[in-house]
């Protein structure tokens, strides 16, 4: 029985499975990723198409480095933004490029957007686009050092996975 919580149905062993063998070889053929986990070829694709479906797996596209791209500088940038003009803030800041992320959060200021830029001088000009709109008020900017924890998943998966 799966547990409820989240939008999802959850996943169970199998999936973080699949999860886990997809993440280490995103190429990997439903066929041999059956033979891999000892199921059918059938369970491995209704297991990939429900997940999908479900939203948890999103895509399998390449995982590109912005560092390798020329863009080695990576900030965070909290925005305050002009109530009201949230969708239009939102479509600026999907023009500019170098807005890798963007949430609305609680707490000091309404949008967090992740940021990268050629140096820390480009960074500046990657600020004055970002905040050279009316609908942003204000912005914090702070530069990242380090990233010694990368965006992971598979913790987490793991985790999802023994709650089932």
């Amino acid at each position: 029985m799966r547990k409820a919580g989240g939008a999802g149905m959850g996943i169970d062993a199998l999936d973080g499975r699949l999860i886990a063998l997809l993440d280490r070889e995103p190429r990997i053929g439903v066929l041999e990723a059956s033979r891999r986990l000892g199921v059918a070829r059938g369970t491995v694709q209704a297991r990939l198409d429900r997940l999908r479906a479900q939203g948890v797996v999103r895509g399998f596209g390449p995982q590109v480095d912005p560092a390798a791209l020329g863009y080695p500088v990576t900030a965070f940038a909290t925005l305050e933004i002009r109530q009201g003009l949230g969708p239009d803030v939102r479509a600026h800041l999907a023009s500019v490029p170098e807005v890798l992320e963007l949430h609305t959060i609680t707490g000091e200021g309404d949008m967090l957007c992740r940021l990268v830029a050629r140096s820390n001088a480009d960074l500046q000009r990657v600020i004055d686009r970002v905040v050279g709109f009316e609908g942003i008020v204000r912005a914090s900017t702070a530069i990242a050092l380090e990233n010694p924890v990368p965006m992971r998943i598979i913790p987490l998966v793991e985790q999802a996975a023994r709650d089932a």
